[in-house]
């Protein structure tokens, strides 16, 4: 176990490396044009310090290395499956476990079969894939972070949480339109804040006096359980998996991106309590994933994944984990420099509307700031604000999220605090020049999750806009 008087150490060695490709200002200047200010189409091998996403892109372990050599590729019924489906039972306390190739598959299977027009699908925060997944069907995602996310600053510890009076409310008016009520552990959308097991039970009380399932998205679950247990007393002497089971014990299924908290580059699952509703799940996944027994998973994966669960509750590397984030968290915050606070479970957001507070939402100052960043020094990062989480109204008008914010998602297992400090060298640069950063404007979006294709144009920093935001 790591000492809070000694630096940092990775709890691992290197025993294999890949090399990155430093690149010039004039260079990158050139990949942001070529890529139309899109950051999601610049070639990795131009990228130096990749931060997009912490999804599929960590390091896997030997052991998972080991396992994938005995990765069984059946089409049904493989020793592999028998082995994951194990170690997901074993965890989460699931009856029945449901492969799927990653976390969107899992989610498109719960909601085309759950979902529909009139229906509404509660949330502390959904991210980009749930509410596509439940809007394509024509239901509502409805967001009930509670109040103290709203105040980057605050140091609350579970800004992760639930408003428990808006969930009671919405139960009360929508009565039979709430199929199930999902909680996202940690709150990725709300800056990889951390949910409390008080409010996970408080919000299971309510689901059960209105008679509606809980699910929860689990992608980041062993994260929120290290923070469960460095931030609430009543859980600092249990052991990570004792935390993670009184997680899952309130819920009636899950979803989950193994991408993340799984530490594999693909795969993850639906997990249900209930035999009727597994049977049908598992018929819909043979029509877009295949067979049950694989999901769209080959075997090696469901063995690296299986692996995978068995590592990331190690505390050695949950507390390593959480003190590399905390590290670039603490020290930007030092600097004067806008994050949001406390320091999360698997990114560093920066605050883009303190950090450029003369662009106005709707010139989307976190999709600035990201393209800033990666010109200043080949870092990669990704906005979530106006342009991702951000809606319309009937008539098309752009409406404001509810922050401005750039997310530094760092993959597992793969950088080392020298990366960081370089890190924050960058950011610090950036922030000294910042009253010279423009906004961007888009001149093509996609109708659904548009960030992932949209291309920008740049507005001058001296262009005079009134912001919206109130």
């Amino acid at each position: 176990m790591s000492q809070p008087d000694l630096p940092i150490i990775e709890p691992f060695r290197i025993k294999s490396v890949e090399p990155i490709r430093m690149t010039t200002r004039e260079e990158r200047e050139r990949h942001v044009a070529e890529a139309e200010g899109n950051l999601f189409r610049i070639p990795a091998k131009n990228v130096l310090i990749d931060l997009l996403t912490d999804s599929g892109t960590g390091a896997m372990s030997s052991a998972q290395w080991g396992a994938v050599l005995r990765g069984d590729e059946s089409y049904a019924g493989s020793p592999s499956y028998e082995r994951f489906e194990q170690s997901v039972h074993e965890l989460f306390g699931f009856e029945h476990v449901i492969p799927t190739h990653q976390g969107r598959a899992a989610e498109h299977i719960l909601f085309q079969t759950l979902g529909g027009p009139g229906l509404v699908f509660p949330n502390n925060t959904h991210f980009d894939t749930t509410r596509a997944n439940i809007e394509s069907t024509g239901a509502a995602a409805l967001d009930l972070p509670c109040a103290e996310s709203a105040d980057t600053r605050s140091t609350f510890p579970f800004k992760g949480n639930m408003d428990l009076d808006a969930l009671e409310g919405l139960l009360e008016r929508e009565k039979g339109n709430v199929p199930l009520v999902m909680m996202t552990v940690t709150n990725n959308g709300a800056g990889g804040q951390a949910v409390a097991i008080d409010n996970l039970r408080a919000v299971r009380a309510i689901c059960d006096s209105h008679g509606v399932p809980l699910f929860i998205d689990a992608c980041r679950f062993a994260e929120n359980a290290w923070l469960v247990k460095q931030r609430d007393p009543a859980w600092a002497e249990k052991d990570v998996r004792e935390i993670v089971r009184a997680t899952f014990e309130v819920a009636d299924g899950c979803t989950m991106s193994a991408k993340k908290d799984g530490l594999a580059n693909i795969g993850g699952f639906l997990a249900v309590r209930d035999r009727d509703l597994a049977r049908e799940l598992r018929q819909r996944l043979v029509v877009t994933e295949g067979f049950p027994t694989y999901g769209g998973m080959s075997g090696r994966d469901l063995e690296a994944v299986a692996q995978g669960l068995t590592e990331v509750i190690e505390e050695d590397y949950l507390a390593y984990r959480q003190a590399s984030i905390a590290y670039v968290c603490d020290r930007l915050d030092e600097r004067g420099i806008p994050v949001v606070l406390p320091a999360g479970g698997h990114a560093i957001f920066l605050d883009a509307a303190r950090f450029l507070p003369h662009v106005p939402w709707s010139k989307f100052p976190g999709q600035a700031l990201a393209i800033e960043l990666y010109l200043e020094g080949g870092i990669r990062s990704c906005e979530i604000g106006s342009l991702m989480m951000g809606r319309k109204d009937e008539d098309g008008n752009e409406l404001p999220a509810a922050h401005e914010l750039v997310r530094l998602a760092i993959p597992r297992r793969t950088y080392t605090q020298s990366h960081m400090d370089y890190l924050i060298a960058i950011i610090e640069r950036v922030w000294q020049r910042r009253s010279e950063i423009g906004g961007v404007e888009i001149t093509f979006e996609p109708p659904v999750l548009r960030h992932f294709g949209a291309s920008f144009r740049s507005v001058p920093a001296a262009q005079p806009e009134v912001s919206g935001r109130t």
